[in-house]
């Protein structure tokens, strides 16, 4: 599968007439090992080795792309993970005390009952609903 992620990437990036260089490889390397969004800091003292601000570029890029995106956590810390279209859609449990973001897939019976939701939420204000996330907040296990 990071094979596939990898291949489906590098397409993206030329259509946009960018390169999947090796630092842009290595990020998304590092989002993969680590199953959850990743904060800058945490990118920095991983394994791949890049300069903050290559760091900062290869995000921008990445995310201009749709490769990966941004998330908004507890803590105000910018989080990045893979875009739902290279992974598999889930939801998060966000820890209110030290900003942890964590994967979660719920049930399908959940996920089902939670989409049909959203989208009766939707055509009661005449809104079309493309996607829905779920961010769970409480308290992660090193902080409890």
């Amino acid at each position: 599968m990071e094979t596939d992620v990898h291949a489906a990437i590098d397409e993206e990036l030329r259509r946009t007439r960018q390169r999947y260089t090796a630092g842009r490889r290595e990020l998304v390397g590092a989002l993969l090992a680590a199953g959850r969004p990743l904060t800058i800091a945490e990118m920095l003292a991983g394994d791949a080795p890049q300069s903050q601000s290559s760091l900062y570029r290869n995000l921008a890029v990445l995310e201009r792309c749709g490769v990966i995106h941004r998330l908004a956590s507890p803590d105000d810390v910018a989080r990045f993970e893979l875009s739902e279209d290279l992974s598999h859609h889930h939801h998060h449990l966000a820890c209110a005390s030290c900003g942890r973001l964590d994967d979660v897939v719920l049930p399908v019976e959940l996920e089902r009952a939670l989409a049909a939701a959203a989208e009766a939420a939707g055509r009661d204000h005449g809104f079309t609903v493309r996607a829905h996330r779920l961010e769970l907040v409480g308290t992660c296990a090193e902080c409890a």
